[in-house]
């Protein structure tokens, strides 16, 4: 059995419909609207709503931040990466290449940054890296749920299909030669973004088209892995969204 927990993370796995639901718990101590739209939503679909002890909730969760809800699910189901690269959502592609990070958390807040930013999907390795479980469903705000998310056993080669399929990759590294903002985005890219306190691995370094900073003023030599993707993200996102206001102009 597979365990997702919190509101939005449950209402958006409804939504996705990319999950079997066995059953929704919710806390029988709470009567708010939220958690009535919840169970409305659940009977529209014909999922079974248990109502539980919190205590219960916290046991099936393995946490309290729950909101009072957690649902029985099948397991997330992964993509192949050519389904990521079509998955292309504006004019050009924007795919997200994690090189190992580990923290859920991360993973959650990279997977929320990413459907908010228009990308394509996600792609992870297969080992010593996190997966999709209920604290980054949690982390996502639900995002995971929408978001095509490819496994991958090797990411240097990943990297190297990619190329193959005419899709530049941008490896976020704290020495690269440039700084992200002087990037032009205005194409078909992946970011390439490396694990927590380690970065990209050296091979996968190697094999990126280009290699982007970014500034770090302070004493701290770098930003949370979650927050550098996002940064860079978004810089992606005001650069189309310009050369779009400038063809539109014309």
């Amino acid at each position: 059995m597979h365990y997702i927990y919190g509101i939005n993370s449950v209402s958006e796995a409804l939504k996705a419909r990319g999950r079997a639901f066995a059953w929704v718990g919710m806390a029988k101590e709470r009567h708010d609207i939220r958690l009535q739209r919840l169970i409305e939503d659940c009977r529209k679909l014909g999922v079974p709503v248990r109502f539980v002890s919190r205590v219960e909730l916290d046991r099936m969760a393995g946490n309290a931040a729950h909101q009072g809800v957690v649902a029985v699910t099948s397991a997330k189901q992964y993509n192949d990466l050519d389904d990521v690269i079509a998955a292309r959502r504006a004019k050009y592609s924007l795919l997200i290449v994690l090189d190992g990070v580990e923290d859920p958390h991360n993973l959650g807040a990279i997977l929320r940054t990413a459907d908010a930013a228009g990308a394509n999907g996600i792609v992870i390795p297969e080992r010593r890296a996190a997966s999709v479980t209920g604290t980054v469903t949690k982390a996502s705000a639900g995002a995971s749920e929408h978001m095509p998310i490819a496994k991958v056993t090797n990411i240097a080669r990943t990297v190297e299909e990619l190329k193959e399929k005419n899709i530049w990759t941008v490896g976020l590294d704290e020495r690269g030669p440039q700084t992200y903002d002087a990037m032009d985005y205005n194409m078909d890219c992946a970011l390439v973004v490396g694990a927590e306190g380690k970065g990209l691995h050296d091979l996968v370094k190697r094999k990126c088209d280009f290699l982007v900073s970014i500034p770090m003023l302070g004493k701290v030599p770098s930003l949370n892995v979650s927050v550098a993707a996002a940064v860079v993200l978004y810089e992606i996102v005001r650069q189309r969204r310009n050369r779009e206001a400038e063809a539109g102009a014309k």
